[in-house]
């Protein structure tokens, strides 16, 4: 008779180090690969996530994305997504008990497509950095257990929030096993460790800024900056040709005046 052996991903206490943490979850997978009696949790899952509250939450998260791409766009070494299940534990396969952030950000690991992610399948790697999107009805979640979670399980070194309609926004860094609250600069900007970019409210919306306080562009906003710096050069150079003419017209008038 072949015996199955249920799997559940061990959670540690706060006080454990993320290494620790990471290197069990990858352990318990090469424990079940060690025999064929026991079930192997599958690693090619796909997001099981809810529509996005509003048109504004969803242009948000590609915002996001696309402004940190387009900065990051020869690296290759991070993945960043917006509202995609993490499967932490084999249970939540069958329970279907939790919901992915809506932005997060997994540095150190291959940059290619996913249909969700797969903790126990990317060597027990959690995200970076995680941005949740607030609205009135996963405000208090979002604000409480997610943050727990994040805090606790995912060890995540930096969690962020912002309310595409209130503006509500805050920052917190993982200090000593705990969030502590992120001190804002005076534009009211969140610096971030993880990213090295600040993440601040532009136009009613979250964005990112370089170490040097420059918006972070889109690339159909640097396209348009580009195509503007092109107009003025081409205006100057034009200017500048106008005003040769119109000093060889005046040097002629002289010099037929020079002669009569």
């Amino acid at each position: 008779m072949i015996k199955t052996v249920k799997l559940e991903v061990a959670i540690l206490p706060v006080s454990a180090m993320t290494v620790a943490k990471n290197s069990e979850a990858t352990a318990e997978v090469n424990v079940m690969a060690e025999s064929d009696s026991i079930i192997i949790p599958p690693c090619d899952l796909w997001s099981d996530e809810p529509p996005l509250e509003s048109d504004r939450h969803r242009d948000q998260i590609e915002l996001l994305l696309a402004c940190l791409k387009w900065w990051w766009r020869e690296r290759s070494d991070f993945y960043a997504t917006g509202n995609l299940t993490i499967y932490f534990s084999p249970e939540h396969i069958t329970t279907r008990d939790f919901r992915g952030p809506d932005f997060f950000v997994v540095l150190g690991t291959e940059n290619r497509p996913r249909k969700s992610w797969v903790v126990w399948a990317e060597q027990g790697k959690y995200p970076n950095v995680i941005i949740e999107l607030l609205s009135n009805s996963t405000a208090k979640v979002d604000k409480g257990l997610k943050k727990i979670l994040y805090q606790d399980t995912f060890r995540t070194p930096e969690y962020f929030w912002f309310h595409p309609d209130t503006l509500d926004f805050q920052g917190f860094r993982l200090m000593g096993g705990q969030y502590q609250p992120l001190d804002p600069n005076t534009q009211g900007w969140l610096w971030s460790q993880q990213l090295e970019l600040f993440l601040g409210v532009h136009n009613s919306q979250l964005r990112f800024f370089s170490g040097d306080q420059q918006l972070v562009p889109t690339p159909d906003e640097r396209a348009q900056a580009a195509q503007q710096q092109a107009q003025a050069e081409r205006q100057q150079r034009e200017l500048a040709e106008k005003r040769v003419e119109e000093l060889l017209a005046r040097l002629k008038e002289l010099g037929d005046e020079s002669d009569a």
